[in-house]
């Protein structure tokens, strides 16, 4: 649990003896309870209870769930916003395809198969003891094609 609670002074950018102050507790307790030496009792919890009202305390006692409560979500790193592509672009689906940047030709992560054999190889895997159930072929045009 005291690693909890350093995560939530963390979260909450207060220190030791700001938390103590706020929440009415001896400094030298939150020490001793930061440092594992002593376990919150009842008080303490409630008091946090009080003061912290968006605090989840089933995640403190135990570290199931989130930190807090609906009331309030811990800080998130800021993420860019995305914006749906312009009905008047073309976005290869129904208007002229996009360009695409040119890239080095890529190394196949699977092996190449040149002949019906290889095809029939890859099928029956016996090796593994599976089989493929379905084989789909996408075109640079944007179709596909199912083959198996």
């Amino acid at each position: 649990m005291n690693k909890r609670l350093q995560q939530f002074l963390a979260a909450e950018n207060i220190s030791q003896s700001q938390f103590a102050d706020a929440i009415g507790v001896a400094r030298a307790s939150i020490s001793h309870i930061l440092a594992g030496r002593n376990k919150p009792g009842f008080d303490f919890l409630e008091s946090m209870a009080r003061h912290y009202p968006e605090l989840n305390l089933e995640w403190l006692i135990t570290g199931r769930g989130r930190m807090y409560n609906n009331a309030k979500t811990a800080p998130e790193p800021p993420v860019e916003a995305m914006t749906p592509p312009s009905p008047l672009a073309g976005n290869g689906l129904y208007g002229e395809p996009e360009k695409q940047p040119e890239t080095a030709p890529q190394t196949p992560l699977s092996p190449q198969f040149n002949s019906s054999d290889d095809l029939d190889r890859l099928i029956q895997d016996t090796n593994n003891h599976r089989t493929i159930s379905k084989i789909i072929i996408f075109y640079s045009d944007g179709s596909f094609q199912e083959v198996f």
